[in-house]
């Protein structure tokens, strides 16, 4: 599944635990035909169309937005601890 990806400018680059981040507009194909990616549009793993890269990794990470009312959480996950095996969520700030 590919689509469009472009690095945004310095000025609209996402924050992620305090620090500014690198920031790409990454738009899924069907982000870009318009279409919602669960019928009520609420959830709690919805992919955004950007992508943050995190200090010290080359890796690209997926925003994604827990949202169950008017309000929500945008998040990447963060490195899996080896020890529990979870994903803890860094929270993303404008």
């Amino acid at each position: 599944m590919s689509g469009t990806v472009s690095l945004l400018p310095e000025d609209q680059w996402l924050e992620a635990g305090g620090v500014r981040v690198p920031t790409q507009l990454a738009i899924l194909p069907w982000q870009a035909a318009g279409r919602s990616f669960t019928p009520t549009g609420y959830g709690r793993r919805i992919p955004t169309t950007r992508r943050i890269q995190l200090p010290g990794s080359p890796r690209w990470r997926r925003v994604y937005v827990c949202i169950f009312s008017n309000a929500g959480t945008a998040y990447v996950d963060g490195p899996r601890d080896p020890a529990t095996g979870t994903r803890p969520w860094i929270v993303i700030h404008n």
